[in-house]
């Protein structure tokens, strides 16, 4: 593979963001790695595009460096890392140490293991981007779930960290989104509730993410950040 070449990595592609990401990098040509948790139809369609697509438990440091060693199986540089792997948890009661363990595991421990592991691979490539996806959450706390909200926390530390580390070399910022796209499931009554929680009032789509992805790729000038994405919440 020529360092023209080098694939994008996006773990947790396999639905949402992740993967209109990844679908809007193989339309410009870009070759993809992506991860996801459990098949489904859009894995497949990654794959009938030429994406290569790895099955991944990031619960676990085993899980962890069993991803890292089939990445380094399917290639020999990586023009970028997107660390769009996310769980969204409750912390119910008396399961609150697993909760906290499990979050801490996908938004932290496999971000900072991969970059560790993989930061080889991304110095093969002229041009060598991490991107950490955080939340808007992380900006005032959160009451109902802080075991989440400190592990997004813990992975704006990370950039800062790894933007330092790798200079000047691989460039290292994150994105912390707000609502960017509804569930199907989600009612009148909830949209309605969420959308007047920022200035500008819109569900802007996965696009918007992908707008604000492309701009840390293309800007040689910019790293150790977290772009806020958020539509004016810190506003109301």
């Amino acid at each position: 593979m020529s360092a023209a070449s080098f694939p994008i990595l996006i773990t947790g592609a396999g639905q949402r963001v992740g993967l209109y990401c990844a679908e809007r990098l193989l339309d410009e040509g870009q070759q993809v790695i992506i991860s996801y948790r459990q098949e489904r139809d859009s894995v497949s369609r990654l794959r009938e595009r030429g994406a290569i697509a790895l099955q991944a438990d990031f619960s676990g440091e085993a899980g962890i460096l069993a991803f890292i060693e089939q990445i380094k199986a399917h290639c020999s540089g990586l023009r970028a890392i997107v660390h769009n792997a996310s769980q969204w948890l409750a912390e119910t009661p008396g399961e609150e140490a697993q909760v906290f363990r499990q979050l801490f595991s996908v938004h932290m421990l496999a971000p900072y293991l991969i970059n560790l592991h993989c930061s080889e691979l991304l110095l093969q490539s002229e041009h060598a981007d991490i991107v950490h996806v955080s939340d808007d959450v992380v900006r005032k706390g959160s009451a109902n779930r802080p075991a989440y909200c400190a592990s997004k926390a813990g992975l704006e530390s990370l950039t800062l960290s790894f933007a330092a580390r790798l200079a000047p070399h691989i460039k290292v910022n994150s994105i912390a989104p707000a609502l960017l796209m509804f569930n199907e499931g989600d009612d009148d009554a909830y949209r309605t509730r969420t959308l007047a929680k920022s200035a500008l009032g819109i569900e802007p789509g996965p696009q918007a993410f992908y707008q604000t992805l492309r701009y840390l790729l293309d800007n040689p000038y910019i790293t150790g950040t977290t772009l806020t994405l958020n539509g004016g919440r810190h506003l109301k």
